[in-house]
């Protein structure tokens, strides 16, 4: 499996790749494929949230569950979709509240690469997913190398901002240090949950706000 990744994630989890979940995670995959399955999103693409964002440049993390499971939406930006691609409900609901909280006209695509690339690193916990076929690989080992991620950002940095979003988010807050960094927690922007506390938690203004707070340069949250 090509890992296409920024150099600075290179070194940060250089003793990650080596490790026999990460070894099996990708055993697994290979085995997938030559079986025939469709695997998302393509592989040059499963590291994309790393080479998107480096190490040195995160401000935010923000995590989803796992990837799109639809022929051409994941592309290894969590909520994200390629340009071309309707942005699915979370997202859609996602782009109301920043439109409350903040202003931002609602774009006219989902791609949140823009995000990426200053500081926002769009993690999802499984990096990748069987076509049609919601956390399939949540348990092949992309759960330790994701919790071990988030580990290192809380361990070797500071003033990080943590959106989780959900119940299954909520469970990674014991691998932050919350004396140094800030968790924002709110209900999950599905349309099965976004009315019962995501529309309304302000976090991108709150995000902005503790940055600015410690010097760091806010986030630009247009599209």
């Amino acid at each position: 499996m090509e890992v296409k990744i920024d150099s600075s994630w290179k070194e940060v989890l250089k003793t990650e790749f080596e490790k026999p979940y990460f070894l099996g995670a990708v055993t697994h995959l290979r085995a997938e494929k030559a079986s025939g399955k469709i695997i998302y999103p393509p592989g040059s693409l499963i590291f994309n949230a790393f080479d998107s964002t480096p190490f040195e440049k995160v401000k935010v993390v923000l995590l989803g569950q796992d990837p799109y499971h639809g022929k051409g939406q994941a592309h290894g930006l969590s909520f994200s979709v390629p340009i071309g691609i309707t942005p699915p409900p979370s997202l859609v609901n996602i782009f109301k509240e920043l439109q409350q909280d903040i202003g931002v006209h609602i774009p006219r695509h989902g791609n949140l690469k823009k995000w990426a690339e200053q500081g926002v690193l769009l993690l999802n916990a499984s990096l990748t997913v069987r076509a049609n076929e919601p956390n399939s690989h949540s348990k092949i080992g992309w759960t330790d190398f994701t919790n071990a991620v988030i580990k290192k950002i809380s361990d070797l940095k500071d003033h990080v901002v943590f959106l989780l979003w959900g119940k299954f988010a909520y469970e990674k807050q014991p691998l932050i240090d919350e004396t140094k960094h800030l968790i924002l927690k709110a209900a999950h922007p599905s349309p099965y949950s976004a009315y019962n506390g995501f529309f309304g938690c302000r976090h991108f203004s709150e995000a902005n706000k503790y940055l600015m707070k410690y010097g760091i340069h806010p986030i630009d949250w247009s599209l």
